[in-house]
């Protein structure tokens, strides 16, 4: 999937350029033109970053930014006319993780977007880690890989697919059509027995009992009870 990113300038031109240069480079893009569109743009979209001017109609970039980081990580690079020292100060303090200069080179800006990005990924890899059964079982999300006893359980997509979905919802009772629709986009119509199957290899490959970590419910379906 191509990394997200929300473009907010109120210059129709700069939006203009911007997408047309980073869906070439294989960026998928959405645009505001002021700040109330913004915050909602952010919510609806959900970008892997977002591009922010400052001087912005409705709500000023600054408080888009602070809104924003009141519950959100989001990388936010600003892109601005102001370029004083004391505003750059101000920008990283109101939570920017860049701050590049209007004129500015869209080769410089890929550069920056392609850094921020690797950062952020390597974040969200060191972030992600589920350990069980006093590190004998160590589940990856963000890297697609378990461990049983430090080697590759060598877990399907699908197989792998099923316990990320189990583990992030612990206690919740999920039935066999809601994991078929929600892991493999199936309609429910008779995959009952493939998903016992798949649940089945995973226990097998994880050396697990019948009901240690993925609990069986009778005549319902499955759910993740960690130790």
């Amino acid at each position: 999937m191509n990394p997200k990113i929300l473009v907010v300038d109120d210059e129709k031109k700069i939006r203009k350029v911007l997408k047309a240069f980073l869906e070439k480079h294989d960026f998928s893009i959405e645009m505001a033109s002021d700040g109330k569109e913004a915050l909602s743009k952010v919510n609806e979209f959900n970008p892997d970053l977002i591009i922010l001017d400052l001087m912005l109609p409705e709500i000023s970039g600054e408080e888009v930014c602070q809104k924003i980081r009141q519950d959100k990580q989001t990388p936010i690079l600003m892109l601005t006319a102001k370029g004083t020292e004391e505003d750059k100060v101000n920008g990283f303090a109101y939570g920017a993780d860049d701050y590049l200069v209007k004129p500015f080179s869209l080769r410089e800006l890929l550069a920056r977007i392609k850094a921020i990005l690797r950062r952020s990924n390597q974040k969200a890899e060191k972030a992600e880690i589920f350990v069980y059964q006093d590190g004998r079982l160590k589940i990856h999300p963000n890297r697609m890989k378990v461990l049983v006893n430090g080697r590759d359980a060598d877990l399907t997509r699908t197989e792998f697919n099923i316990l990320v979905t189990l583990i992030r919802n612990p206690g919740q009772v999920f039935t066999r059509e809601q994991l078929a629709k929600k892991v493999m986009g199936l309609e429910y119509k008779g995959y009952d027995r493939t998903i016992d199957a798949h649940i089945k290899n995973i226990r097998k490959k994880l050396n697990l009992e019948k009901n240690q970590l993925i609990i069986t419910v009778y005549g319902v379906g499955y759910k993740f009870e960690g130790d």
